[in-house]
């Protein structure tokens, strides 16, 4: 992953644990926006240089979309994530 990339991944990570902060003072759809707008915006502004990346990279910023879902559902580490993507529309 390139030196932006990594930046990028643990800015995503570092927001989602302020987001996890105010999550149960807001609405669930403002929260999912701001999910969507702080976190998501940052992964898909340099989807170009994705292209042709092998699979553990793009793994770890899989990874960032995913605990995305799982704090806006508020699942747990361990619970299937797949259902959860569908209904976002992220998949």
């Amino acid at each position: 992953m390139t030196l932006t990339g990594y930046f990028a991944v643990s800015r995503c990570f570092a927001t989602l644990r302020q987001l996890r902060s105010i999550c149960h003072h807001v609405l669930a759809t403002v929260f999912q926006s701001l999910v969507a707008v702080l976190v998501l915006c940052r992964l898909d502004y340099g989807n170009g240089m994705l292209v042709g990346l092998p699979a553990y990279l793009i793994s770890r910023l899989l990874s960032v979309q995913n605990a995305a879902a799982r704090l806006i559902f508020r699942l747990h580490r361990h619970d299937h994530i797949t259902d959860a993507l569908v209904s976002l529309h992220w998949i």
